[in-house]
C-alpha cells in the first residue's frame, strides 16, 4: 500500500469507530474511483445494503465530474425517499468533504436527506 492509501485508511476507521448505521438513520457512505462515484445506505446492524446509487448506471454515463456526483446524490435521496428512509449518517470514507465527495453530499440533502 502506498502511503496514500495508508493515510485513507487510518482516517477511514477513525470514522468508522464513531459512524454507525441502522434501519431508521442508515450510513450513507461514499466511494469514490477516478471516474465513477457510488453510493450506498447500509444497516449496520443487520449488515445489509438499503439503497445503492452509482454513475455507472444508464441515465448518469453522459456527464462527468462534480455534475455527475451532484447527479449520484440526488438519485439515492430518491431512493432513500421510496423506502422510507429521512435521516441518514454520512460516512465520507476516508475522503476529504470538498470535490466530488462534497457535491454528492449537498445534493442528497437537497434531495431531502437529513444528516
Amino acid at each position: 500500500m502506498s502511503k496514500k492509501d495508508l493515510r485513507r485508511q487510518k482516517i477511514k476507521y477513525r470514522i468508522r469507530k464513531v459512524v454507525t448505521g441502522t434501519a431508521e438513520s442508515p450510513r450513507l457512505t461514499v466511494y469514490r474511483s477516478n471516474k465513477e462515484i457510488y453510493a450506498q445506505l447500509i444497516d449496520d446492524l443487520k449488515g445489509v445494503t438499503l439503497a445503492s446509487a452509482s454513475s455507472t448506471e444508464k441515465e448518469l454515463k453522459n456527464v462527468k465530474g462534480i455534475e455527475q456526483a451532484r447527479q449520484v446524490g440526488l438519485k439515492i435521496a430518491e431512493k432513500a425517499k421510496s423506502a422510507g428512509i429521512t435521516a441518514v449518517r454520512f460516512d465520507r470514507n476516508g475522503y476529504l468533504y470538498h470535490g466530488r465527495v462534497k457535491s454528492l453530499a449537498d445534493a442528497a440533502r437537497e434531495g431531502g436527506l437529513n444528516f
